[in-house]
């Protein structure tokens, strides 16, 4: 399969109830019906945030006793991710700038989380969706945006995201007519879905006393929006922000930002401190976190806790969160969920 390659849907988008179907055509739910994050308005769009903040105890059992680390639980979204927030957001602001007229198709690249959530939103509204993904993209990721008749097309694996957000800037300025190519990376739309939910959610559930925010870099909008937030409620908050240690990497969805495409999203004067973590630390985290505290997490998640433990043990007294991206079903066919010392007199690592 050559670069550019597209596949079909596995089945065309259809409307779910409380969507719309019209030729292509989305249009903004009727009054009353708007699917404003946390809004309960009757459609799987109403259950996107207010994710539950979790105590982290057993991984995290050698800091400091004035420490906490609480984790945000973003995998528990009905796509599975962080990502619903960002695709939802930016949807609805292209439905209410009119962007789906003509039957137009929503373009835009992805590492799998963004894309899976633009998909169930599309199948559920009534809109195509077509998402450019690296080729070495997960099974699991790629079984689940076909279940959702998403179109997909493929750029070369070696390019990461970097690559994908390329050939899709260039279908859509060769299909102006077919396609309305959002660009998650560059959209204010992204950020702004943590300034107004996530953000407000942790400073919720902290009851105001979070003094470290942990995250990962990837499209920045989650830190970016996020961070703005808290440094509002409280400017000492402080903003940590977590990215591979080397450009080639096994952290899905995370970029080093010295070798990738700066995304326009990313406010780096946001964040006070900058943390690289090696692909092995996080993919062991990963583990931990399933064996040690029942969360069935991505290796996002385990870098971002890793990095939160690495921080956390440096103070005397906080309250650190830190967000759990998505879910460990889209990396079931990973060797890392094979602890290497089981069988030979070794225990949990």
């Amino acid at each position: 399969m050559h670069e550019g390659t597209t596949l079909p849907p596995s089945a065309p988008p259809t409307a779910a109830s409380g969507g719309v179907m019209n030729g292509g055509d989305a249009e903004a739910p009727r009054e009353g019906e708007r699917s404003a994050l946390g809004s309960p308005h009757g459609n799987i769009a109403s259950r996107i945030g207010n994710t539950p903040l979790l105590r982290l105890r057993r991984v995290c059992s050698s800091l400091p006793r004035g420490v906490e680390l609480w984790a945000k639980a973003e995998f528990l979204n009905p796509g599975g991710s962080v990502k619903d927030r960002t695709a939802l957001s930016i949807v609805e602001t292209g439905i209410r700038e009119g962007r789906f007229g003509q039957g137009k198709v929503l373009l835009d690249a992805s590492s799998g989380n963004t894309g899976i959530a633009y998909a169930f939103l599309g199948a559920m509204w009534g809109f195509p969706v077509e998402i450019v993904l690296p080729r070495n993209v997960s099974p699991e990721r790629l079984r689940r945006l076909q279940a959702y008749g998403a179109r997909l097309t493929f750029s070369d694996r070696l390019e990461g995201t970097d690559g994908a957000q390329l050939l899709a800037r260039r279908l859509a300025e060769d299909h102006p007519d077919l396609y309305w190519y959002p660009d998650q990376y560059n959209h204010p739309a992204n950020p702004l879905a943590h300034y107004r939910t996530t953000g407000p959610e942790i400073w919720r559930d902290s009851c105001g006393l979070v003094t470290h925010f942990v995250a990962g870099i990837g499209t920045g909008g989650t830190i970016t929006g996020v961070g703005r937030f808290l440094k509002d409620q409280n400017p000492s908050v402080e903003i940590v922000g977590v990215e591979p240690a080397s450009a080639m990497h096994g952290i899905e969805g995370l970029k080093h930002l010295a070798t990738a495409l700066r995304p326009g999203v990313f406010d780096e004067r946001v964040v006070d401190v900058r943390l690289s973590v090696e692909t092995e630390a996080a993919q062991v985290m990963t583990r931990r976190l399933a064996r040690e505290e029942g969360l069935f997490v991505g290796t996002s998640s385990g870098a971002a806790v890793e990095a939160a433990i690495q921080h956390a043990r440096e103070l005397e007294r906080g309250v650190v969160v830190t967000l759990l991206p998505d879910g460990g079903d889209r990396y079931t066919g990973e060797k890392y969920w094979e602890d290497p010392n089981e069988g030979r007199g070794g225990g949990a690592p």
